[in-house]
């Protein structure tokens, strides 16, 4: 068989096998820094976003989104997640310019829980599995991490547990922890957003030798205490000197917050990636302070400076995406995206 022969034939079984897939895939959020870990720590959560990816049957990109703050989101191909698809489709050499793409997102955007690490990983994975997954793990992490720019958020949402990770603007490496299963968490979403560009202005240009030794130190002893199951190290490893100090203005309360979170039984508090949202790590068979308390502090906290938040109380996710792969035609008997997905938002 000739060469444009040859081609004919792999880009007429690459259609066959992708136009009548339906992927779904379903995500979870992350926090990252997780205080000391600037850009290198990050922890998946259990909430979540869902995405549907097939071949437009119709000729033209169709986009159905839901969710909190979905409404102002572009439903054309300047979306992100169209965008992310089309550089795996790019990457493993496949032309499928059309796409329907449903989400439905739990997590809220713009609040320190990974909603744009969270929709890059549904992106790349879904767009993949499209495609009968030519691309590993390893490969969707790199493209990930150049797409969100650091490797925390989008690599506990592909992983799940706890990453620890390095990038060098080219390379990107990584060691999985499994969380603690003692280890829980509370957040306290503040109802407003901050987006990760404004908290990074905040921070400064430069640092003293002496607060780059103290993260390091902290941060060093967090990844140990984490592994080891040592969680009452947590409340010594938490500490930062790095960018909490310089968002804390963005955040009223979150100073507080972070002084304080202890004596009301948390194993240590952070604001959860750029903010706003503020968590605190528990112990979950301890028996310092109650659960109630922590809360409570944390939505008076907040609320004496003016600020309504919404609290909830999240495990740690062990597992990254969730892959369901079927033929586009199964209707499911006739439930919606929406409707199939839940029982497993309950």
């Amino acid at each position: 068989m000739n060469g444009a022969g040859s081609m004919e034939s792999i880009m007429a079984v690459k259609k066959a096998y992708t136009d009548n897939r339906r992927v779904t895939v379903k995500v979870p959020a992350s926090t990252a820094n997780l205080g000391p870990g600037f850009d290198s720590l990050g922890m998946a959560l259990s909430m979540y976003a869902w995405i549907e990816m097939s071949a437009s049957q119709t000729g033209e990109t169709v986009f159905r989104l839901h969710g909190d703050g979905m409404d102002g989101l572009p439903t054309d191909k300047s979306n992100l997640l169209y965008k992310v698809a089309q550089l795996v489709f790019d990457e493993a050499g496949v032309s499928m310019p059309e796409l329907t793409i449903e989400m439905y997102s739990e997590i809220p955007l713009a609040r320190g829980l990974g909603s744009s690490a969270t929709a890059i990983i549904a992106a790349l994975v879904a767009a993949n599995a499209l495609i009968g997954s030519p691309l590993d793990d390893l490969k969707l992490f790199e493209l990930a991490t150049k797409l969100e720019g650091h490797p925390d958020n989008v690599g506990a949402s592909l992983f799940g547990g706890i990453i620890v990770a390095a990038w060098d603007g080219e390379t990107v490496q990584h060691a999985r922890i499994e969380p603690p299963a003692r280890l829980e968490t509370l957040v306290a979403i503040p109802a407003f957003e901050l987006a990760t560009e404004k908290a990074r202005h905040a921070l400064p240009s430069g640092l003293a030798m002496a607060d780059a030794v103290f993260n390091v130190g902290c941060s060093s002893l967090l990844v140990a205490a984490l592994a080891s199951g040592e969680l009452g190290l947590i409340r010594h490893a938490m500490k930062d000197r790095l960018h909490q100090p310089y968002r804390a203005p963005l955040i009223p309360g979150m100073t507080e917050i972070l002084e304080r979170a202890t004596d009301f039984g948390a194993l240590g508090a952070a604001l959860s990636g750029a903010g706003p949202t503020m968590i605190a790590f528990v112990d979950a068979e301890s028996e310092s302070g109650s659960k109630a308390e922590l809360e409570s502090f944390l939505q008076e906290t907040l609320r004496k400076e003016g600020i309504q938040a919404e609290t909830l109380w999240l495990a740690p996710c062990v597992s990254g995406p969730v892959v369901t792969v079927e033929s586009a035609d199964a209707d499911h008997d006739g439930e919606t995206f929406l409707e199939r997905i839940k029982g497993e938002r309950a």
